[in-house]
């Protein structure tokens, strides 16, 4: 019984505490930034509003840290790793366990790091993935083919990403419903505030998926492959280029982030269409603007929304004094959305033709997988608006608890086939084995 007591008085303790640093953060600047809110958690963009002309340098309390929301301010913190860093920045509640993935390290590090695995996105590797995406993409759609009414995210918008990654790590497609629950919660140490629960959840799922590469590592040491795996393994083998703890975080880092991106781009820009049916039918009418279109979906709702720093150096921004060593949360979602970067910016606009969103970060962490997640986000919006004549959103989707990464947990539409299109009956199953074994 003793030992529900500390618990008990946690949970009566803990929204007291809440809402003194809020009272306290509302008094310091008349706005406040509440992580955990349901409003904004399901749409940020009035918060990041209020915060951007209200305080755009804001110190929030709940997680003791500054909070930027312009897009100058954005840009010029992610662009210098000089006073700002990347190590222990961000990471939420995150204990580490093993070494740390490039996304948390700084040069020379992150430079090693970086360099090894650049070779496989490099703009001709990309480019030459794209019949296989292609491929995948037809089949995933034939998997639904027969059924008017289905989930977007679980039958298309996860399993795309995953298979394309996998194949290029060199690790079995048939994986992956293990790969979806790994994923999904080795994200939340992203997060700044987490549950016991959520930590829990995500330490055993960091385990697991560590312990699975172990055995592919084992597997490659003894018959390599044409496959990452291999490849970062042959730099191992080096010397000290390449620890075993980097090569695990590394290819965690890769399987999860491969996934993420582009699970949250097709969704939330799929979403963001239905939304917006006068764009869809602009883009049905003007395939052309595919590709400014997957820029302005990620603009408009950014499957990246936070990236956290630390100050190295006392600095000023917008005239407020950032101590060395303090938190800086630069909102991405919200300088996508600055009127002093885009004209009328909550309006969705696939024809934009403006400054750069931040999606894809700035600087030496730019998102390594960008023009990854493009070319499979191009290729799935061709596919969709190919094989499907209309597309109608059949429910309410569920949004993600997350506000860092923001997405959606499902996205069930109501499709009309094109005539051109017959189904070619394959099973979910066999539809994965049969990817699998094209590989």
């Amino acid at each position: 019984m003793t030992a529900l007591i500390p618990r008990t008085l946690v949970k009566l303790i803990r929204p007291i505490a809440k809402r003194s640093l809020l009272t306290w953060e509302w008094l310091e600047s008349g706005v406040v930034f509440d992580l955990t809110s349901r409003d904004v958690l399901a749409s940020p963009y009035p918060t990041y509003k209020r915060l951007r002309e209200r305080d755009p340098v804001h110190r929030m309390r709940l997680v003791d840290a500054w909070v930027l929301t312009r897009y100058d301010d954005v840009q010029a913190v992610l662009l210098d790793h000089n006073r700002f860093s990347n190590q222990g920045a961000g990471a939420g509640d995150r204990e580490y366990t093993n070494d740390r993935s490039m996304l948390d390290l700084d040069p020379p590090d992150h430079t090693r790091l970086r360099s090894l695995v650049s070779k496989a996105f490099t703009p001709r590797s990309v480019a030459a993935l794209g019949p296989r995406i292609e491929k995948i993409v037809e089949q995933l759609l034939d998997d639904v083919d027969g059924e008017d009414r289905f989930d977007l995210i679980d039958s298309f918008a996860f399993p795309l990403p995953i298979i394309v990654i996998a194949e290029m790590l060199g690790v079995p497609a048939q994986d992956l419903d293990r790969f979806k629950e790994w994923s999904n919660d080795i994200v939340l140490s992203l997060e700044p505030i987490l549950t016991r629960e959520q930590r829990e959840r995500f330490r055993r799922s960091e385990q697991e998926l560590y312990e699975y590469f172990e055995g592919i590592i084992a597997l490659r040491r003894k018959d390599p492959q044409d496959d990452l795996v291999s490849a970062l393994l042959a730099a191992e083998e080096e010397g000290d280029r390449l620890s075993h703890g980097e090569l695990l975080a590394t290819l965690l880092l890769l399987l999860v982030a491969g996934n993420e991106t582009t699970r949250n781009l097709i969704g939330n820009g799929t979403l963001a269409l239905l939304r917006n049916p006068e764009e869809l039918q602009r883009l049905r009418g003007q395939p052309e603007l595919l590709e400014p279109a997957i820029d302005e979906l990620l603009r408009y709702d950014s499957p990246v929304q936070l990236d956290g720093r630390t100050a190295l150096e006392d600095v000023e921004l917008g005239g407020k004094l950032v101590r060395s060593g303090q938190q800086v949360v630069s909102v991405v979602g919200a300088a996508n959305r600055d009127p002093a970067a885009f004209s009328d910016p909550d309006r969705l606009d696939i024809g934009r033709q403006e400054k750069s969103h931040i999606s894809f970060g700035r600087g030496i962490h730019y998102c390594l997988g960008a023009s990854l997640a493009m070319l499979e986000g191009r290729i799935a919006f061709e596919g969709l608006l190919e094989r499907f004549s209309s597309i109608r959103l059949a429910a309410e989707p569920q949004q993600r608890k997350q506000v860092v990464l923001r997405g959606v947990e499902d996205l069930v539409i109501e499709v009309e086939r094109d005539s051109q299109f017959v189904s070619a009956g394959v099973g979910s199953v066999a539809a994965v084995e049969s990817i699998a074994s094209n590989s």
